[in-house]
């Protein structure tokens, strides 16, 4: 019996320099990423944004916190699929000082048609349709628009959709989106603590 609790004694002391490790490899690894994240938005390429609202459900939740890349986008066009956050000044009742986050569908001379609860792309304006798989959405929802969406779009237009569809303003509501009202793309999710993320692949 004294030797099962010397046992017993001796495995709870052996658990508890691995407890210690692991939480002050969490504690080092959050204030890397603290640091990492100060020193970057004072070079102003980089902001943070809240989400709010249900509109990008399942991939964002109301809530989440992220820091925003706004380097990228001084390079590079919004490819189809990435999630962008814009300027929301151009949207009847909109302000300059708002901004939505959302996932880019078509990009500059695609045509976009919403049909039958399904979105249907024709890259480059081609003549293939192509019916959207979309992952990122919930199983089973559908993309309902109130009015006929058919649209081809000009240079430095974006169709962009929440993944949400059923609680989304978007563009089947007020149309694509200029670049120029785009800030950047999420580039890691700081909170919650237990969803932490960076998107390396957008």
């Amino acid at each position: 019996m004294e030797q099962q609790q010397q046992e017993h004694y001796q495995q709870i002391n052996q658990q508890k320099p691995n407890t210690f490790k692991n939480e002050s490899f969490e504690l080092i690894k959050t204030l890397i990423i603290f640091c990492m994240i100060y020193f970057v938005t004072k070079g102003f390429i980089a902001q943070p944004f809240l989400v709010k609202g249900r509109s990008m459900e399942q991939t964002l939740s109301d809530g989440d916190y992220l820091i925003v890349d706004q380097l990228t986008y001084n390079f590079t066009a919004p490819k189809r699929f990435e999630v962008v956050v814009f300027h929301t000044e151009f949207i009847p009742g909109g302000s300059g000082g708002e901004y939505y986050i959302k996932r880019v569908i078509g990009v500059p001379g695609d045509r976009v048609v919403i049909k039958e609860g399904k979105v249907i792309l024709y890259e480059n304006n081609s003549d293939t349709a192509t019916i959207l798989d979309e992952k990122y959405i919930i199983d089973g929802l559908k993309t309902i628009a109130k009015e006929p969406v058919d649209v081809v779009l000009q240079d430095n237009q974006y169709f962009v959709l929440g993944d949400n569809r059923g609680n989304s303003s978007d563009s089947r509501f007020w149309g694509p989106v200029d670049k120029s009202y785009i800030v950047g793309k999420p580039f890691i999710r700081l909170f919650p603590f237990n969803t932490i993320k960076v998107f390396l692949n957008n």
